[in-house]
């Protein structure tokens, strides 16, 4: 019973260690389905080629993946690959059952697989499986259980084993096999010598992979036996401690991780990675994230990232990534607000509380182990270290966190974010919180309130900075930059009216020892002099006018900034800096409250959605490689598809360009082209962009596009290129990927189709050369005589026109000569008529007063008497005595000006008799004065008439009264 009771204690201690040395950073895993490779459950086998692409031993063939498209390539029997290599002359050489060979470029680049049984005597041509394959020296070595087959110059020679042969492969630049019975041997002058006897190995051994540790030794994995490290020719057993991991499990491989760690496959509890000292850092299995725990084959890719091929799938992991996701089980999924560390201690702060851990390691954080301590489980949005002191500001308060407590310091609203004042007398701290800027006074062990910083001031303060006049700087999203005084309750708002690009989403921040304004117009900075906001010249040539939400310098001096929901870096690490952005975290930062702690190169972390993240910005510099780029697949369409090229244009492990002689010609027929496209890229796949230029059809390179093919259709016939390059996020360029391809002309637009043209133009030229001949001198008579009618017919047509032209010319001069006379005549006419009038009335006037002097001389009276007189001055005075012969006047004047007096009064009915005659002696050209003297009025009285006519005409006093009036009888003549 006590036995039993100290087995438990140590298995439960077990697993609590195995708990506490988790590590805090989730690498990516990225699962690949069946349904997704569209082949075999199982894979066997993984390698990579010269240019990136993976393959795969599966059981239903060879899978090649090249970052954007999964081919199968099966066996000509259809069974399960075991093992495939790249032999020395770059050729893929895959073993199955009962078949072995190699794949290699046809003459359309998709690979053809070659068996090499034929080269097998008929007795040796039934092997079973073959399990592995090594290249060894120029030789090709092919393992079956009963032989080992040497492909060497164009021959196979087989190898018999004592009992069966076990296993195959490298060890330290040297073949070695297992032989059941007799141990481990060597390949050596062309025959198997010992070299590890059976009786120096352990009872079932089985090895299943060798890696090598340094120049001298190699970690070997076996089925049962555990782990060894065989130096030399000596095997010594290597224990892994941790995880309640059990040595004799079956291991089914080993890899050498880039930081010099292992990776140690299972086929039940999926990988462990162990140190150098045995201790296992890390297990990776089904609840970490892997399809399932069986874990048949491993390799470590060009950029040092892992791929797992499963019992049922095959999962990519991202060793190398420099991205990482810290989400324990004790954040419960919390958003990540703040960080900080203290005291050999990070501390987290989240949406769901205050997280301690240790941190005693301080090179790359993420590896420390997730041993997460809660402090507080209440929102809390900053952490700051001031003054030597930890300061959590909390939804319900401002704390002070001192040996794993949180000690209350100020309740009374929700608090933002602490900054240190400038030393003074005493240390102080101003505080952002719900309600404006507080300010607390640091007397060592105690922080007391000391008031509110700008009375007036009571807004939310999220961002506050200090500059070095002790100006106290926020901003708020919807309302602008407010700046306060620690000396006066005062404060002053800027705006857009301050010369910032506008009111709204302006965020205050310290860069490079300045107070600066993050705006969606880039970075502002506050002028002294002039009171007002421009933008920064330090920062314009880096940032330009990008929108920028968030701001933070790094300890390296670079600025880490977030702009919309994409977080970027400007690096200052060389001469001129540079944006680098880090799409791994695109969307999944905490919009709205992002922040970022920069600890050292190697260590920033980023709040998240859920969680934070941790960034090795050092090593992710350094993952920064250049891209390749290949056309993996070009089609002819006609109707139905032509491969031209499957992707290959020498051998499979070759990065070859196409040779001059692989250019094919193509038949006008075949003038449609499909083409696909890739980058081996494994990690950030979406991230990558592709730009074609057809040379020969387009004009330019395309724009940056995410596909991965391009057609073309109705080429014309010529010689073309087709040229692609791929970028990634950290606009790294590829080189560019090429293929040349002729399409030939249509069979009429061939040299034999333009000279039978030739020859058929010419004798159609000669044809109707004749055959114009004779009707050329068949009609030539005929348009001789024509000519001849035409011409007399000509000649009559012209001399009757001409007399005709001579006629209408006479006529013409008659008729204008008549038209100038009679308006000669009209124009005297109506100037005698005008006189005439104007005699009568003078003389029918002179009539009266004579009769009535007549009157006066028959009465026989010496003396007039003064009655007599008066009547006779009135009769001279009174011009309505004339009005008698108006009528007469006006008939006849009218008859003579086309009806001037009636379109007159016609147009303005309300002009009276007065004004008429006014009107008529003015079309008269009279002056003022005769007009005066025939209306009996005084020249004054002429000119208040006129005036008068103007008012009922309606002239406007810049138009002269006689050219409205001449106007209007120009009218009337018309």
């Amino acid at each position: 019973m006590r036995s039993f009771i100290v087995f438990l204690i140590l298995l439960l201690a077990g697993n609590l260690s195995s708990y506490s040395q988790t590590y805090i950073g989730q690498r990516e895993t990225v699962n690949y389905e069946k349904k997704q490779y569209n082949a075999g459950t199982q894979n066997w086998k993984i390698i990579q080629d010269a240019q990136g692409r993976m393959y795969f031993a599966n059981n239903e063939g060879v899978l090649v993946f090249d970052g954007a498209y999964w081919q199968l390539y099966p066996l000509p029997n259809k069974t399960i690959v075991w093992s495939i290599e790249f032999g020395k002359d770059k050729k893929l050489y895959a073993g199955g059952q009962d078949e072995m060979g190699y794949f290699s470029p046809g003459k359309n680049g998709l690979l053809q697989f070659t068996s090499l049984k034929t080269l097998l005597p008929k007795a040796d041509r039934q092997f079973s499986d073959i399990w592995d394959i090594a290249c060894y020296e120029d030789a090709v070595f092919f393992r079956s259980r009963n032989k080992i087959f040497r492909y060497y110059n164009g021959k196979i020679n087989s190898y018999s084993p004592y009992s069966s042969w076990l296993s195959l492969g490298i060890y330290q630049k040297r073949l070695i096999a297992h032989d059941e019975q007799r141990g481990v041997v060597t390949f050596k002058n062309g025959g198997w010598q010992k070299f590890i006897d059976k009786k120096d190995l352990p009872t079932g051994f089985f090895i299943t992979g060798i890696a090598a540790i340094n120049k001298d030794s190699s970690l070997v994995t076996t089925a049962k036996n555990g782990v060894y490290i065989l130096s030399g020719n000596r095997l010594k057993s290597w224990n892994i401690n941790g995880f309640g991991i059990d040595n004799h499990e079956h291991f089914s491989g080993v890899v050498v991780l880039g930081d010099g760690s292992f990776l140690i496959g299972t086929y039940a509890n999926g990988v462990y990675q162990v140190n150098r000292q045995g201790n296992v850092i890390e297990n990776i299995s089904k609840k970490e994230g892997l399809q399932n725990s069986n874990v048949r084959s491993m390799f470590m890719d060009n950029n040092r990232n892992v791929w797992l091929g499963l019992d049922n799938g095959i999962d990519f992991i991202a060793y190398n990534n420099a991205v990482k996701h810290i989400n324990p089980l004790a954040f419960k999924d919390g958003g990540g607000f703040s960080m900080a560390l203290f005291n050999n201690n990070l501390y987290f702060a989240l949406s769901n509380g205050v997280y301690e851990l240790p941190a005693k390691n301080m090179g790359d954080l993420s590896y420390t182990p997730n041993n997460f301590r809660v402090l507080s489980q209440t929102l809390s949005w900053n952490l700051s270290v001031v003054n030597n002191k930890l300061l959590s500001g909390n939804d319900d308060g401002f704390y002070r966190i001192q040996d794993g407590k949180m000690l209350p310091v100020d309740k009374s609203s929700g608090f933002w974010i602490f900054k240190p004042v400038k030393p003074g007398d005493s240390a102080l701290i101003a505080a952002g919180n719900y309600n404006g800027v507080k300010l607390f006074e640091d007397n060592g062990s105690v922080l007391t309130a000391k008031g509110s910083i700008g009375h007036s001031y009571n807004e939310s303060a999220r961002f506050v900075e200090i500059d070095v006049d002790n100006n106290v700087w926020t901003s708020h999203p919807y309302r602008g930059v407010y700046k306060l005084s620690m000396k006066s309750p005062k404060l002053k708002v800027y705006t857009q009216a301050d010369g910032l690009p506008s009111t709204l989403d302006n965020f205050v921040f310290k860069i490079k020892g300045k107070v600066v304004i993050a705006t969606q117009k880039g970075i502002y900075e506050y002028n002294k002099k002039t009171d007002r906001f421009n933008i920064s010249a330090q920062f314009k040539s880096v940032f330009g006018t990008l929108g920028l939400r968030y701001l933070k310098e790094d300890p390296q001096g670079n600025i880490w900034f977030v702009q919309e929901k994409n977080i970027g870096v400007a690096d200052y690490s060389t001469h001129s800096p540079s944006l680098i952005y880090i799409p791994e975290l695109s969307r999944r930062i905490l919009s709205g409250f992002e922040n970022v702690f920069p600890v050292n190169e190697s260590n920033i972390f980023v709040g998240g959605e859920n969680g934070f993240y941790h960034i090795n910005y050092a090593r992710y510099k350094q993952n920064i490689h250049p891209l390749k780029t290949y056309i993996r697949k070009v089609k002819a369409n006609a109707g139905a598809d032509s491969l031209l090229f499957g992707g290959y244009f020498s051998n499979v492990n070759d990065d070859d360009k196409q040779p001059a002689a692989g250019m094919p010609s193509l038949s006008y027929l075949w003038n449609s082209l499909h083409f696909e496209y890739s980058t081996p890229v494994f990690e950030e796949q979406s991230n990558v962009e592709y730009s074609y230029y057809l040379v020969g059809f387009d004009k330019e390179w395309s724009e940056w596009s995410k596909k991965t093919e391009k057609d073309y259709t109705n080429l014309s016939a010529g010689s073309y290129t087709f040229k692609v390059k791929a970028r990634n996020h950290h606009d790294n360029i590829s080189p560019e990927a090429s293929y040349s391809f002729v399409i030939n002309p249509p069979w009429y637009q061939t040299i034999w189709a333009y000279l039978i043209y030739l020859l058929i133009f010419v004798y159609l030229i000669y044809y109707f050369y004749q055959l114009q001949e004779k009707r050329h001198i068949r009609n030539h008579e005929k348009r001789l005589l024509a000519q001849q009618q035409k011409n007399e017919e000509e000649q009559r047509q012209m001399a009757y026109l001409h007399q005709l032209e001579l006629e209408r010319s006479e006529k013409e001069v008659v008729k204008l000569k008549n038209e100038k006379l009679e308006s000669e005549i009209e124009f005297k006419n109506s100037e005698l008529a005008s006189s005439a009038m104007n005699l009568v009335q003078k003389k029918e006037f002179l009539l009266k007063v004579k009769e009535e002097l007549q009157r006066l001389h028959k009465s026989g009276r010496d003396v007039v008497e003064t009655a007599e007189i008066k009547k006779l001055l009135r009769l001279l005075t009174e011009e309505k005595k004339i009005n008698e012969e108006w009528e007469q006047f006006s008939m006849h004047f009218n008859k003579v000006h086309a009806d001037f007096l009636t379109v007159i009064k016609d147009r303005y009915p309300a002009i009276n008799q007065q004004e008429l005659k006014l009107c008529a002696y003015l079309i008269m050209n009279l002056s003022s004065k005769e007009i005066a003297q025939l209306m009996a009025i005084s020249v004054r009285g002429v000119e208040i008439s006129r005036y008068r006519l103007r008012k009922k005409l309606q002239i406007p006093t810049e138009v002269n009264l006689f050219e409205f009036l001449f106007e209007i009888q120009r009218e009337c003549m018309k």
